[in-house]
């Protein structure tokens, strides 16, 4: 299962044009994607139209969907945060680090075009869909 993460969706609606648009473009409808609270919540919450908004949210409603975190996510996700830390990486979002671990925890691949990912995947082995 891949989970896609914001700022591929953004870019994707976007009409963007990079490696992770086109990865995406190819695996939508071929692999099962799952769609979690967080990655939703940031996705619509850069509508201003709310036409646009109701197709997105059709579009991922059409996905499974699952909570971020519980308890146990969110105790691990502090402590890569903190393990991470002590390597000298400092995560610029709290949100990245529950949704890595999400991915960690689950045994999904992530999509991403985001820098903070990178430790996850060097240190933690979050596996990430190869582009």
């Amino acid at each position: 299962m891949i989970l896609i993460d914001s700022s591929v969706w953004i870019d994707y609606l976007n009409g963007k044009d990079n490696a992770q648009t086109k990865t995406m473009s190819d695996i939508l409808g071929q692999r099962q994607i799952v769609v979690t609270d967080l990655i939703m919540t940031e996705v619509l919450q850069g509508f201003h139209d709310p036409k646009e908004f109701n197709a997105t949210l059709r579009l991922l409603n059409s996905f499974p969907f699952e909570a971020t975190a519980d308890r146990r996510i969110a105790v691990q996700a502090a402590r890569n945060f903190v393990y991470l830390r002590s390597r000298g990486y400092t995560m610029r979002k709290t949100i990245d680090s529950l949704i890595a671990t999400k991915c960690i925890v689950r045994g999904f691949e992530l999509l991403h075009n985001d820098r903070d990912f990178i430790p996850f995947e060097k240190h933690l082995g979050l596996r990430t869909v190869n582009i």
